[in-house]
């Protein structure tokens, strides 16, 4: 029991946020780190107990002006934004944690959580949050992909392998030779041109041989042709100054921009422009479809996931990405990225 005593008070004078503890709002226990501050800044804990005070009867507007009749509140716990040292250079920012120990007796604690800290930390849960989500997407990606090759690149492949068979029966005339032939080479360019589909989709070569612009407008005509909506690709870009990651994420971006409004706009013309500036490049696709509202899609969730993959595209090579869009006034992508 001893050892196990220590061991708590150890936690508690290493902790790196300073814990105070008061019954009858006196101060009876600090840590170290709150011994520190209170000598360092000639802190009153009184101060923090007035602080808090006024938060919660801000909060739950008590019957009377006492501290001990809040405690009796059914509220356990609140965080209270406070600044100390606001008269010094670099005034501290913290987080005050208003926690209920001993209702009856009265005891009740305040911590002091550096809010820089907290931040980095909620930076880095959300980028955890971000990674669960790509590595999601990635998989949803290659599912697609392993199903197209099984269901379509396959299926083509045996039916034409099946037809090569048939050939070896020596009974066929030579009509019938001749139209078994003709099926087979159509099976097989079926298959040729799917797997040339996925090549685009995966990685377009004109990208790489021609530039950005030249795959976008091929891009779109391509699927012009599969969906009949109006696509037109306009700028007067100069991608040379671009990395390869940067000319992928903007070909990328629009890729998803125009199924999104071919799946879920029902968008009559969609308009992609890539415009040189001084300093940076703009990207914009924009459709005359039936339009969303942003706020409700920015966060996780199965509808999303394409929006947020663009953002993040973009935020990982330090560009800038915007939506514009209203129910009914169709939807506005804007992609920035700054060039030498």
């Amino acid at each position: 029991m001893l050892e196990t005593t220590q061991w708590i008070n150890n936690y508690f004078n290493d902790s790196t946020d300073a814990i105070m503890i008061f019954k009858d709002e006196e101060l009876i226990l600090s840590n170290q780190i709150a011994k520190d501050l209170q000598n360092e800044l000639n802190m009153n804990p009184q101060y923090l107990v007035e602080v808090a005070d006024s938060s919660v009867k801000q909060k739950f507007s008590p019957t009377d002006n006492c501290f001990s009749c809040i405690i009796q509140n059914k509220m356990k716990e609140i965080s209270i934004p406070i600044t100390l040292a606001k008269d010094m250079s670099h005034p501290l920012n913290y987080f005050m944690i208003y926690n209920v120990i001993d209702q009856d007796e009265k005891v009740f604690s305040l911590t002091l959580k550096n809010r820089g800290t907290i931040d980095r930390m909620d930076q880095l849960a959300q980028q955890r949050k971000l990674t669960q989500y790509v590595n999601r997407a990635y998989e949803k990606e290659r599912k697609r992909i392993s199903e197209d090759l099984h269901d379509s690149i396959a299926q083509g492949v045996y039916s034409a392998i099946m037809g090569v068979r048939r050939l070896e029966n020596n009974e066929f005339t030579k009509e019938q030779l001749k139209e078994l032939t003709t099926v087979i080479e159509s099976q097989l360019n079926d298959t040729l041109t799917e797997v040339k589909e996925m090549a685009l989709d995966i990685r377009p070569s004109v990208l790489d041989n021609f530039g950005l612009l030249a795959a976008l407008k091929v891009l779109a005509k391509r699927l012009q042709e599969n969906s009949g909506v109006t696509i037109n690709v306009a700028g007067n870009a100069d991608t040379r100054n671009l990395s390869n990651d940067i000319q992928s994420v903007l070909y990328r971006i629009t890729q998803e921009s125009i199924n999104n409004a071919l799946k879920h706009a029902n968008a009559d013309e969609i308009a992609i422009l890539l415009v040189s500036h001084d300093h940076f490049i703009t990207l914009e696709i924009i459709d005359d479809g039936d339009g969303f509202d942003v706020p409700k899609y920015q966060h996780f969730n199965g509808r999303s996931m394409g929006l947020m993959n663009m953002n993040e595209r973009v935020k990982t090579f330090n560009g800038a990405f915007k939506i514009d869009s209203k129910s009914g006034e169709g939807t506005t992508i804007t992609v920035k990225f700054p060039i030498a």
